[in-house]
């Protein structure tokens, strides 16, 4: 990185998206390396899914009408009964391929594009080689520290079904019931985001710091203070982006709702797809941009030779260090 770290904590909107950008264009051979091999493929299972999906999900609803007009009993009924059946099972099992692979496809390209900057910023040879080679002992982490979020958005999730359950069952029809679900809901929203970045934070953590799992979401949780408008206002823009990309693909390529030219539908298509892979790109870098501002905000000094051999041992050429030698120190002011 062009700036010095004690710089980075001034960075503000602008600012971090400066930053990925250069890193991106400066960096673009192992970047683009790192997208035809796993953003790219990320980009295109997310928008297949889309289309085959629909087809499934509309077999099922035409065999279902087939089901609904024949007579019970019969084994006209029956064999449509038993095609209803494996039709739902073949849907659920795609859904299931689906976000295996695209779990998997995330996670590598998190461990890549983070494991990149910091070797970047600690002014390390990095070659594409070096990477993959890196991003399955990365992906453990990673993984552990996914489940860990899995656990508590499924925690989370849990403890807003029970006050919605609540509400139901004590203020529903209450004057004061429709105040109050709507408190509830803006409440879990608030906390989805929250929750939301904290894991995106706590997957970069992961990497570059010896915690993963809970520990890395703690942290996470400590670094982003400071930092919490500036990263949800990230967070909303890059999602906002990828829900446009989302609807415009689905409804010029998968409902095709305008009459247009086959040849249309492709372009548009297409379109989304490369400003997909983009803006995952892009929004790894921010993400991994992020974690240095937070660190400089908090005053903790990266030891640029701890994390270069922090990141030796990933390559298995180094003997791993000590806690207390590769930890990120805080330091004072002069």
């Amino acid at each position: 990185m062009d700036r010095e770290q004690e710089e980075m904590q001034f960075l503000g909107l602008f600012g971090i998206y400066t930053e990925a950008y250069k890193l991106i264009f400066k960096f673009r051979k192992i970047f683009t390396q790192i997208t035809l091999t796993l953003i790219l493929p990320l980009s295109f299972i997310f928008l297949a899914h889309e289309e085959v999906s629909e087809i499934l999900y509309w077999r099922i609803r035409h065999t279902e009408f087939r089901l609904h007009r024949t007579k019970a009993g019969t084994p006209k009924y029956d064999k449509l009964s038993d095609l209803v059946s494996s039709e739902w099972a073949a849907y659920i099992l795609f859904k299931a391929i689906y976000f295996t692979f695209l779990l998997v496809f995330s996670l590598l390209s998190t461990s890549a594009v983070v494991y990149t900057i910091a070797c970047i910023y600690t002014s390390r040879e990095i070659t594409f080689k070096k990477v993959m080679s890196v991003v399955p002992k990365v992906w453990k982490r990673l993984m552990v520290t996914f489940l860990c979020a899995f656990f508590a958005f499924c925690s989370y999730n849990l403890a807003f079904i029970g006050a919605l359950y609540l509400w139901g069952t004590t203020m529903a029809d209450s004057k004061i019931g429709t105040i109050v679900f709507l408190i509830i809901v803006i409440l879990y929203v608030i906390g989805l985001v929250y929750m939301t970045i904290i894991w995106h934070l706590a997957s970069v953590v992961s990497v570059l710091e010896e915690k993963y799992g809970f520990k890395a979401m703690v942290k996470s949780k400590d670094l982003i203070k400071g930092k919490m408008v500036i990263a949800i206002i990230i967070f909303f823009k890059l999602n906002l982006t990828l829900g446009i990309i989302n609807f415009v693909f689905k409804v010029f390529v998968v409902y095709g709702c305008l009459r247009m030219e086959i040849v249309q539908v492709i372009g548009i298509g297409v379109l989304c797809f490369l400003v997909l892979f983009k803006l995952i790109l892009f929004g790894l870098v921010v993400q991994s941009v992020i974690y240095f501002v937070c660190k400089s905000y908090h005053h903790e000094n990266v030891d640029k030779s701890a994390l270069s051999d922090r990141l030796e041992v990933y390559l298995g050429d180094y003997v791993p260090l000590k806690s207390k030698d590769v930890q990120m120190e805080e330091y004072n002011h002069v």
